[in-house]
């Protein structure tokens, strides 16, 4: 025992008679680990890129795609729509909403018009289409937000797709027969991990509009966030109390496009999530009051950057990813920032959701699957999809709109080949 003290006090004196030498050596050792640390996740993220993949299920049909009509943020989703369908069908024809799509669509005889939110697009031209003999369907963008407008427009079409499970069977009470649950998902060109080291570096980041559901969560823990090297952007963000406290932190009032938005997720050790309410009558039409269960488009995407999601809880997420195992979720504004702060310290668990996660999106959560899912259900025959269809859309019909089970781009007309 004496030896063995002795030669450990003989090491610490040795020590502090070479600081500079001391410091060069905890230094290279530093920098081996976050190298390895970036190397590793970075060498599982591209082997997960390039086994992990949903097929196209090619089909000899012919699509006429009806693009939003509005824009930035919805041209991104017309992107990733359009170039899916150029690997999913033979013959695809692309207009926007404010195109004679009736007219055309009677000339060149499309199996299915697809409209994308439908909410620019006449009813008028709905009714022609339908009296033409020609299979319609709307894939919607925002419910429940704007259950208001689109109960004027879902009667008009065969199929309903929505993002929100509660929407279901609020829009067969409206008469409409064919109505499935369909969440967006995650297109691999614009959100993926990068090969190499993101030129943003930050601990957490936050990307999204400041509705007033996300100042009253951020308000009371913001000065805890801001002591790590967060940064959160998008509007109304000056609405935080001590917005001039932190805003260096903030960057207010920048929308970015989906590549820059993906650079900042893959820059980030920890994106938070947090959905917005269905209670703020300032920018809803939701008169219905539909409860939101289902997960925001954006968890598909900082899950298909590899990059640890805190989100809040939605009671059908475990639907999509395993809380706790390919997800971390919060119930609370004190549990955010706990979880924030436990990860930022547990590299190697942070690491192992984000890659867990990854890997399920690249499976079953991208573009791919959600468009060959869409055209299974509107081509196949009944009985080739009646038990995947039972699964997707179960809902407690005791209790439509309530909770489920918390246990388990172009304006132009054109053809493409």
């Amino acid at each position: 025992m004496r030896k063995s003290h002795l030669r450990s006090l003989r090491r610490t004196l040795a020590m502090n008679k070479h600081p500079i030498r001391n410091a060069r050596q905890r230094g290279q050792h530093e920098g081996n680990h976050k190298g390895y640390a970036e190397g590793y996740i970075r060498g599982r993220s591209q082997f997960i890129m390039h086994t992990v993949h949903a097929n196209p299920d090619m089909r000899q049909i012919h699509v006429m795609y009806v693009s939003s009509g509005k824009g930035f943020p919805y041209s991104p989703l017309d992107e990733a729509i359009v170039t899916t369908l150029q690997s999913t069908v033979a013959h695809l024809s692309i207009a926007g909403p404010r195109d004679p799509v009736a007219q055309t669509a009677a000339q060149i005889r499309p199996d299915l018009v697809l409209v994308l939110d439908g909410m620019e697009f006449p009813v008028e031209q709905l009714n022609e289409l339908r009296q033409s003999g020609i299979r319609t369907a709307v894939w919607i963008t925002d419910d429940p937000y704007y259950t208001d407008i689109m109960t004027l427009v879902v009667p008009h079409y065969d199929y309903v797709f929505t993002l929100e499970l509660n929407c279901v069977e609020y829009y067969r009470l409206l008469g409409c027969k064919h109505v499935h649950y369909l969440p967006f998902g995650v297109f691999p060109l614009h959100f993926r991990p990068r090969h190499t080291i993101s030129p943003v570096r930050r601990d957490v980041s936050f990307i999204g509009s400041g509705y007033w559901n996300r100042i009253r969560s951020f308000n009371p823990i913001i000065s805890r966030l801001a002591t790590h090297n967060i940064v959160i952007s998008g509007l109304w963000w000056d609405r935080l109390t001590h917005f001039s406290r932190y805003k260096k932190r903030i960057e207010l009032n920048k929308w970015m496009g989906p590549h820059e938005t993906a650079t900042l997720y893959n820059g980030s050790k920890i994106v938070i999530n947090m959905h917005r309410s269905v209670e703020d009558e300032t920018v809803n039409n939701n008169k219905a009051r539909i409860p939101a269960v289902s997960p925001n488009p954006r968890t598909f995407e900082i899950s298909g950057c590899g990059t640890l999601q805190l989100t809040d809880v939605r009671a059908d997420l475990p639907r999509f990813y395993t809380p706790g195992v390919e997800i971390e979720t919060y119930r609370s504004s004190e549990e955010l920032v706990s979880k924030v702060e436990y990860y930022l310290h547990n590299e190697e668990a942070r690491r192992e959701i984000a890659l867990r996660s990854l890997e399920r999106t690249m499976r079953e959560h991208t573009y791919m699957n959600r468009i060959n899912e869409l055209l299974r259900v509107v081509f196949d025959p009944p009985s080739d999809q009646q038990q995947h269809l039972n699964q997707l859309n179960s809902i407690d019909q005791s209790n439509p709109f309530g909770q489920p089970n918390p246990h388990y781009q172009s304006n132009s007309i054109g053809q493409s080949n």
